[in-house]
């Protein structure tokens, strides 16, 4: 029997050789008693919650190739409605919680949005961005239903409301390749684009990575490979879905094989390792931050881990002193990897052989081929820095509606370039030096530094600002903002409380610098370009 090709092929196989075994799990309440049976979504059930699912789309005039968005946060039903999107010949368009009303509002008019979900607490946000879209003349067919993240009944799509009017939006199959848009279900196949997500960028405006089936199920299987998965394990899945990570590493790779998967609805250090120990769970899935975390409560866990296998750790570097820390105190092994959006998640990781893990490197190619090469394209010598680039079956096969910036983002003999400096040492492990793009990775989460410069300009006290990131023992980067003060306010002038407030609330918390430095200039190039990295050195 042959390997499925689409996630429809994949969700009708595990319903069809496990229907009764548990997928999705629920974590007991804070207040449950241990022995509370928590609410559990078979594989089986899970192929009838797409089919009805798919049926709800049909009904409200979708069509295969459509745009299907979800807005919540973890739970249940949030990862069958990705699910449900996928196995109809949906485009499933996971929307960051974290985004700002001026990045929202962008991704609903750039993706082509059909349809969103939401929960109570996301509507409003859904709700201002579209109005602010109705004032500019923004007009397209957009169908606005809210759920419940944990809800067990299905979404009601009698009840949902039109967030726009007007045309019907172009499908991601056909617009994004000039080719064909999605055929019928009974037709999908596995160049049919499957995932539309966003990712912050240098330039400020995010990028929609088109993934398609056969991308996602090529990590999915490499993930299983690598970690030695299979249908007795289970993991807790405490990164968003929204997240590259979250939804290939811990909702998917189970789906292949056979897992389940304890969907938190957040991470919380005081409920961890309750719930890992409570769900015997066999391995964790976690970004530096949260390893940051953990190492930071007082407590010892008095809870029985014996079930977990190994902790794998991506999304950001980890600190070598909270790899052996981590170890050390709870445990438990760590496998460090590495990925990207535009590769479905992991490119790289560590064996799971213990012995063969090396801290510090994000380790070997994970089902793919990649090099290390130099500003001519030339291929550089073991332990000679360069940019790191990819090819596989997991690459992306653009950007939507990003023509220039797809071609830009391959060499032209079709390498993904990854922005990563690093090089490979003569075992074949690679490592990472540093970040060629200018991008900030802030526990996890892809910063522009732009988006800050541009709210730093806004102030009536700033000339110029530029952002950079500064390592961080907790976030793997933080923030620190250089700011040139207008002349009529001189450089004592300039109160940096006042431009934390300003930051916060142009920004939010998460995204407002750390510290501001105050200087006479900003470093720049031949051609006029602020130089980030001079900044640091300052």
């Amino acid at each position: 029997m042959s390997a499925p090709a689409t996630i429809r092929a994949l969700i009708d196989e595990r319903a069809s050789v496990c229907p009764d075994k548990p997928f999705l799990l629920a974590p007991a309440a804070d207040d449950d008693a241990p022995a509370t049976r928590p609410r559990v979504l078979t594989f089986g059930a899970l192929r009838d919650e797409c089919a009805a699912l798919e049926a709800g789309f049909r009904e409200a005039g979708l069509r295969p190739g459509d745009v299907v968005s979800v807005y919540m946060g973890n739970g249940i039903q949030t990862a069958t409605l990705l699910l449900a999107a996928m196995y109809g010949g949906f485009v499933a368009n996971p929307l960051n919680l974290l985004c700002q009303p001026s990045q929202l509002g962008y991704i609903v008019e750039h993706s082509d949005t059909r349809a969103i979900f939401v929960s109570r607490d996301s509507r409003p946000a859904i709700a201002d961005a579209c109005v602010a879209l109705r004032v500019q003349g923004f007009e397209r067919e957009i169908l606005l239903i809210e759920t419940d993240a944990n809800a067990v009944e299905a979404p009601v799509f009698a009840q949902a409301e039109p967030a726009l009017a007007g045309a019907h939006a172009p499908q991601v199959a056909a617009a994004a390749f000039g080719a064909r848009a999605a055929q019928p279900r009974d037709h999908l196949n596995a160049a049919d684009v499957a995932l539309l997500m966003y990712t912050s960028g240098t330039t400020g405006a995010p990028k929609g990575v088109l993934l398609t089936h056969r991308n996602l199920l090529a990590n999915a299987r490499n993930i299983t490979a690598e970690h030695r998965l299979g249908s007795g394990d289970r993991v807790l899945a405490s990164l968003p879905l929204y997240h590259i990570n979250g939804l290939v590493v811990t909702l998917l790779a189970p789906l292949f094989h056979g897992g389940s998967v304890v969907m938190a609805e957040r991470f919380s250090a005081r409920t961890f390792w309750r719930d890992v120990a409570r769900h015997a769970c066999t391995w964790i899935n976690v970004v530096p931050t949260i390893v940051a975390y953990l190492l930071n409560q007082e407590e010892q866990p008095a809870f029985d881990l014996s079930a977990l296998k190994f902790c794998r750790s991506a999304s950001a570097a980890l600190p070598v002193e909270h790899h052996r820390a981590f170890e050390a105190r709870f445990g438990v092994g760590v496998i460090e990897t590495m990925g990207m959006t535009e590769t479905a998640a992991p490119a790289f990781s560590n064996p799971y052989d213990a012995a063969l893990r090396r801290i510090g490197s994000i380790g070997l190619p994970s089902g793919g081929e990649a090099r290390v090469i130099d500003v001519n394209g030339r291929d550089c010598e073991s332990a000679e820095c360069g940019e790191i680039v990819l090819r596989g079956e997991q690459v992306m096969g653009g950007y939507y509606k990003r023509p220039e910036e797809t071609s830009a983002a391959f060499t032209a003999d079709g390498w993904l370039r990854t922005g990563d400096l690093g090089y490979r040492d003569v075992d074949g492990y690679y490592y990472i030096n540093g970040r060629a793009k200018e991008l900030i990775i802030k526990g996890g989460e892809n910063i522009a530094p732009r988006e800050i410069d541009e709210a730093l300009l806004k102030h009536p006290g700033v000339l110029e600002a530029a952002a950079v990131g500064v390592p961080d023992a907790a976030y793997g980067q933080e923030i620190v903002a250089f700011v040139v003060p207008r002349e009529t306010d001189g450089q004592n002038g300039l109160d940096t409380a006042d431009l934390r407030q300003h930051c916060l609330r142009e920004l939010g918390r998460y995204k407002t610098p750390k510290e501001f430095r105050l200087v006479a200039e900003l470093p720049r190039g031949p051609s006029g370009k602020i130089q980030r990295l001079k900044l640091l050195q300052t």
